[in-house]
């Protein structure tokens, strides 16, 4: 492998976009009323309904009626990036975000009075943006794609009728595209593409609830780290002279560890309240790694991108009346960044969410559904790959969550 593919490789340092979330890239939206509907501030006492067998194992042990979930949710991003400069000439880009769906289904039952057991199929992190070939930064990367898909059963335990426990297996496939462009002065760019590399990897949730009074409920989630070790494809095309022969390529980082506290409370028979608050470890996601295989010369790339922890909170309001329900949110998640240190591949930035839902109760056949509209922040980035320097900053940088649920008791 040549001097201009190592450079290359250098740049092409993992992950997705940003049209990922919570702080970094995890997905809190469910597509599911409770958590769209509540900007997530639902989540950690959500008792209402078959969702809490991924948000809360805890609470499914106060969920009244054994029932499935199923649904499908939307993500909808529009990112457009306006540079300012541009050594390595190009365009910006337009609208770097793409329509992408996720499932939302979740079932549970009780299996006796203080056991609940559940299962849940859900996209838990991801999202993807593709800027173009001509895009000006496109020799730190001009398109990456992430998806995270999470199997998980749990169990809940109620030990009196104050405090239940629980915890979920999470078996999770991720998936990881990017392409980068290679400069090559006085030719036109090759490319470096890493194509649908994969894992399956096991992690780990927990939860508690606790009813402090008749009124207040406290529910607390922890989600561990764990490591993803991603393998598959690498291609090398256009490039002039030498083409590198590397045929497999491995992509390792860490994802964080996450603890949300979240509280619930029934103001009257007609609103309840939500409030919830969580810390992510980002930082342990900081160092990544990039090695090849199948070539005369097989790089092995560390990169620090210098994140930090991030905080998030979120507020609520859950109306009932009738067989009707109606719920709005807003939450403000920090960012795990620095603009300084913000690169094009994974430009996120504080997010502020605004939420809604609607849903109706039937006798044995519910539906739902919501819209959480999520504002990614300026992510402005000053970033040189390949020795050629781009910078700007998103004027348009939104993604809007919308989704429907069936709700079927049995």
């Amino acid at each position: 492998m040549d001097i201009r593919a190592c450079s290359a490789v250098s740049a092409i340092l993992v992950l997705c976009s940003q049209s990922a979330w919570s702080g970094g890239f995890y997905i809190t939206e469910l597509g599911t009323p409770g958590s769209l509907g509540t900007a997530g501030s639902a989540n950690p006492t959500n008792t209402l309904t078959a969702d809490s067998a991924w948000t809360n194992p805890a609470a499914m042990t106060g969920v009244e009626q054994d029932h499935g979930l199923v649904g499908v949710q939307a993500i909808i991003p529009v990112n457009k990036f306006d540079s300012s400069i541009a050594e390595g000439g190009g365009g910006d880009g337009g609208n770097a975000g793409f329509i992408s769906a996720v499932p939302s289904h979740f079932l549970t039952t009780h299996l006796t009075e203080d056991i609940s057991v559940g299962f849940s199929v859900v996209g838990m992190m991801g999202g993807g943006l593709d800027y173009g070939k001509n895009f000006v930064g496109r020799y730190g990367a001009y398109r990456a794609v992430l998806a995270g898909l999470a199997f998980s059963p749990s169990v809940g335990y109620k030990i009196n009728d104050d405090f239940s426990v629980g915890m979920g297996v999470s078996v999770v496939q991720t998936t990881f595209d990017e392409d980068i462009a290679v400069r090559q002065p006085g030719f036109s760019d090759g490319r470096v593409s890493i194509n649908q590399i994969d894992d399956w990897g096991i992690t780990t949730f927990y939860g508690l609830t606790y009813q402090a009074t008749e009124k207040l409920m406290v529910g607390v989630v922890y989600r561990p780290e764990w490591d993803v070790d991603l393998e598959g494809d690498v291609s090398f095309a256009n490039f002039v002279g030498v083409t590198p022969t590397a045929d497999e390529v491995e992509v390792e980082w860490d994802n964080p560890q996450l603890l949300q506290v979240g509280f619930r409370y029934a103001l009257n028979d007609m609103y309840t309240l939500f409030m919830d608050a969580d810390w992510e470890d980002w930082s342990e996601f900081s160092d990544n790694t990039l090695s090849f295989e199948g070539g005369l010369i097989n790089p092995i790339v560390k990169l620090d991108r210098n994140w930090k922890d991030t905080y998030h909170v979120g507020f609520g309001v859950l109306r009932k009346w009738g067989d009707h329900r109606v719920s709005t949110g807003i939450a403000y998640d920090s960012s795990p960044v620095n603009d300084s240190d913000r690169t094009i591949d994974l430009p996120v930035d504080e997010q502020l969410k605004l939420a809604a839902a609607y849903g109706w109760k039937g006798d044995s056949l519910d539906f739902a559904f919501g819209a959480t509209f999520m504002y990614l922040g300026e992510g402005e980035v000053d970033q040189t790959a390949q020795g050629v320097r781009f910078k700007g900053e998103f004027d348009t940088n939104y993604v809007v969550f919308a989704g429907g649920t069936l709700l079927y008791e049995f």
